[in-house]
């Protein structure tokens, strides 16, 4: 399929998806969105995705010209429209999702990454909530993510004195997985993704779902989801590998089925 913002790579069971505008810092429309939507709902054999910013910006947050904010109707379409759907694809993925944050990560581009599973960011690079500054609130699960990533105090100063977080303080409130040198980014970023895609996909996806769930959800529901998801798990060809390999003392060698 041609994209036209984004662009696609494949290699082996690995997807890389790299925002693909740079002269705008990345700045997502909706098409953008809806591409990156697209990418999601049908992942065929992929086992891991990786996600990136073309350029000198991850992505600086929903491109404005290509959205009224001085309509609420339109506001209201575009994010249930084009990018809620986006952010949820990637959030309910059923493979471990790695953002590689290459500069600012505003707005809804700090939402993408942090939709990730993995988030790594170069030292330059920096996480902003700037809707108050233009008297909007922020949107595309921001506030969901950053409640629970970061709790109520933290999340309540990016949103409401709309401050930059660097990539090091990110890492040091827990919000993202690491920081790491710019010119390091993208090695440690690939490396990450390619051991998840050669991991157990199975185990993954589960576990994937399980957190969802104990973010949610009472002990006694987590602890029925965590069962019934080893049931699945335990009965997986990578399960039998796994058990086969540590019998042997050997690594073991996972398809992703």
């Amino acid at each position: 399929m041609n994209y036209e913002t984004i662009k696609v790579e494949r290699d082996g069971p690995l997807l890389t998806i790299t925002l693909n505008r740079p002269d705008r810092l990345n700045a997502m429309p909706p098409q953008m969105a809806n591409e990156i939507g697209q990418v999601f709902y049908d992942l065929g054999e992929t086992r891991a995705v990786l996600i990136t910013g073309e350029g000198k910006g991850f992505c600086s947050g929903a491109d404005l010209s290509a959205r009224s904010t001085g309509s609420k109707g339109a506001s209201h379409e575009a994010l249930s429209n084009h990018y809620n759907p986006a952010i949820n694809q990637i959030m309910r993925a059923n493979v471990p999702v790695i953002c590689a944050v290459n500069g600012p990560a505003a707005g809804v581009g700090c939402s993408l990454a942090l939709a990730a599973d993995f988030t790594i960011a170069g030292k330059s690079a920096y996480f902003l909530q700037a809707f108050v500054n233009i008297g909007l609130v922020p949107d595309g699960g921001s506030t969901w993510l950053l409640a629970r990533a970061i709790g109520r105090a933290r999340a309540t100063r990016m949103m409401m004195l709309g401050e930059k977080i660097s990539a090091e303080q990110a890492e040091d409130w827990g919000l993202i997985y690491k920081c790491v040198d710019d010119a390091a980014l993208m090695e440690e970023a690939r490396a990450l993704a390619a051991k998840l895609a050669n991991g157990p996909t199975v185990a993954y996806s589960h576990i994937k779902r399980n957190i969802g769930a104990a973010l949610d959800g009472a002990l006694p529901q987590v602890l029925q989801v965590e069962a019934e998801a080893q049931a699945i798990a335990g009965a997986s060809d990578d399960a039998k590998e796994g058990g086969q390999a540590f019998l042997e003392k050997r690594k073991a060698e996972f398809k992703g089925s």
